[in-house]
């Protein structure tokens, strides 16, 4: 059964305090949409909005970025973390020349059968872009309505499809309105009711909130660390990518063995980086690697 009340008050709270970003902007096209989508994965804002706004003065859309090179998409990635979405947008943007006249389609099923895009991307494109009424699924939505509807502190490490019928459950039926819903769902798990410390004063629908009126349980699961970063195979990619962005040609071993001092980790995260397509090794006639470079360098 449908409670559009939760939408209403979510979205009377969003009209007034949503945060000014520029890809909610009513004359920002779907390209720009997806690409703030992909880039906003795992990344605070932030660190998204530069990035967000040089990448598309440099490719404002997909036949611009396919007609350049899956090297300098790499290059432009810079330190956004988790370079492998630099290569799934310039395929994007590749299939979206070839196949859709450099448009990003409209439909679900053709936007879920793009390369890195996913069941979230897909349908925040299609709720954000072009008004459809979908139910578009991140931690924070997740959070917020495993909250607010059922009483639970989380939602739970992974998106399961009973995530869908939940949210989908608390949209109007107005497609454009719908949009509008989850992006306050969206809003409100992002800013107010956030993981840790929760701001409940502020929140508007405090007073129906079933987790607050149950008293705030804590999870009932084990709690999730923070990711570590230092010394982990991440940052030895890191480094390793750092100097060939730099580089305009093939990078010799000895360039790379002096960025990290364990040469089996540093062998392991190169490795990685090959098979992930993020760069190629340089080599002929079978002999062994001379040097690396970025994938589709040249």
């Amino acid at each position: 059964m449908r409670d559009v009340s939760f939408a209403d008050t979510a979205i009377e709270w969003f009209d007034d305090n949503a945060r000014d970003l520029p890809w909610r902007e009513p004359d920002v096209g779907a390209w720009a949409i997806l690409v703030s989508e992909v880039m906003l994965q795992q990344t605070p804002v932030v660190r998204v909005l530069p990035a967000w706004r040089a990448w598309l003065d440099r490719w404002p859309d997909p036949p611009a970025l396919a007609a350049d090179s899956p090297a300098e998409a790499i290059r432009m990635w810079n330190r956004l973390g988790y370079p492998r979405r630099a290569l799934r947008l310039h395929e994007c943007a590749t299939v979206l020349t070839e196949r859709y006249d450099g448009k990003v389609p409209t439909g679900l099923d053709e936007l879920l059968a793009l390369p890195g895009v996913g069941s979230y991307t897909a349908r925040a494109v299609a709720a954000f872009a072009y008004g459809q009424r979908h139910p578009v699924v991140d931690t924070n939505v997740r959070r917020f309505v495993a909250r607010a509807v059922d009483g639970a502190a989380d939602a739970g490490p992974a998106t399961r499809p009973a995530d869908l019928v939940a949210t989908a459950a608390l949209l109007p039926a107005e497609p454009a309105r719908a949009a509008r819903a989850s992006a306050a769902f969206m809003e409100l798990g992002a800013v107010v009711c956030v993981a840790r410390t929760p701001r409940c004063g502020v929140c508007p629908v405090a007073g129906r909130c079933a987790w607050r009126a149950a008293g705030r349980p804590a999870p009932s699961g084990p709690s999730r660390r923070p990711q570590r970063y230092a010394g982990t195979d991440r940052q030895v990619r890191g480094l390793l990518l750092a100097v060939l962005r730099e580089a305009t040609g093939p990078v010799p071993q000895q360039r790379l063995d002096v960025v990290w001092g364990d040469d089996l980790q540093r062998r392991r995260a190169l490795a990685s980086l090959i098979e992930d397509g993020l760069v190629e090794p340089v080599a002929r006639d079978g002999a062994p690697p001379t040097g690396y470079t970025l994938a589709g360098q040249g």
